[in-house]
């Protein structure tokens, strides 16, 4: 008999997430009702966010609740289905959760073209981090060409994007990764301008040499000393779209706010949070072009695919926050 394999929040993480955070659980299928279709999971999305919404606090969403099975998205396709919208054999992507098996009500789930790119960049440069880099650069951002556009974390599944998008857009950009392969994907895959290797001797003096006009547009997704030093660098009304913090996810008390934070008053910096849920009605758009930048060679998405099922969820999902993904992290179930 066909069982639904679940990743379930087993308590809050204190600092790093453990193992035992998370119980591996199986249970029957349960029936459907009228309304419902069910989704036999295949690619499993790990992002950042996981660990914010593994707290009890409030937020822009609700946490997971102890018990439940960990929030996350997801692709698939529809094994069976009392829903006249979805039919077997769609492929969709949701809020479907680290499981083999979802049962949805159709909210919130897209149905995905895979003839268009497969599963796993449904999860990546078309799913929410493509969207994340797309929205977060050009609406929070605002880059204008001949600009210099700075983004942290730069491999990882939105800094990537960010990139390229900044090159299309007639900008300088420069990424900011840890380790000498990551950098020189960045310049010789992706076509960034610089990439400066955070883990190396020299970084404020290195990042300085590879933006010698200073720094106009900051997409950061990491925080702490990366942040502290590119404030130090940006150029009067310079624009910062703060889509992360990952440097401080796992801290066990509350991290000191930015040294150079001075620089925010006398450089006059506009520093926005986004969400890129808060874009949601406008994805058509933002997938329409980038699936046309796509198709000329000018966006490129790199996925970092891990193979083991449910049962290696709570290992894989460490990976992203000490650096160990290289491009956008899946779970393939």
């Amino acid at each position: 008999m066909t069982t639904n394999k679940m990743a379930v929040l087993a308590k809050r993480p204190f600092g790093d997430i453990k193992d035992d955070d998370f119980d591996i659980i199986e249970a029957p299928l349960e029936a459907l009702k009228d309304g419902e279709f069910r989704v036999e999971v295949a690619y499993i999305s790990l992002d950042p966010a996981m660990r914010g919404w593994m707290n009890d606090i409030k937020s822009y969403v609700p946490p997971v609740g102890i018990g439940e099975v960990m929030r996350a998205l997801a692709t698939g396709t529809v094994s069976e289905s009392k829903h006249p919208k979805f039919a077997v054999g769609d492929t969709v992507s949701g809020l479907f959760g680290a499981q083999t098996h979802a049962i949805s009500n159709g909210e919130s789930v897209a149905k995905i073209d895979t003839n268009l790119a497969p599963m796993p960049t449904w999860m990546g440069g078309f799913g929410m981090p493509g969207m994340t880099a797309y929205f977060g650069l050009l609406e929070v951002g605002l880059p204008k060409e001949g600009e210099t556009v700075v983004v942290s974390a730069a491999s990882g599944a939105v800094g990537q994007v960010v990139g390229q998008i900044a090159k299309i857009k007639g900008c300088r950009a420069v990424g900011i990764a840890g380790g000498p392969e990551k950098c020189a994907y960045l310049v010789e895959e992706l076509g960034f301008d610089a990439a400066v290797d955070y883990k190396a001797d020299g970084f404020y003096k290195k990042l300085r040499a590879a933006c010698p006009d200073g720094i106009d547009v900051n997409f950061e997704n990491v925080g702490g000393e990366i942040f502290d030093t590119i404030l130090a660098q940006m150029n009067p009304f310079g624009r910062v779209a703060l889509c992360g913090l990952i440097s401080g996810y796992n801290a066990t008390e509350l991290p000191p706010g930015p040294k150079n934070f001075p620089a925010i008053l006398t450089k006059r910096l506009n520093i926005r949070g986004f969400i890129v849920f808060d874009y949601a009605k406008k994805y058509g758009q933002a997938i329409k072009e980038m699936a046309g930048w796509h198709a000329q060679g000018k966006l490129k998405f790199k996925e970092d695919i891990r193979d083991g099922g449910i049962e290696v969820f709570p290992q894989t999902l460490r990976e992203l926050y000490s650096g160990g993904n290289f491009g956008k992290l899946i779970l393939k179930v």
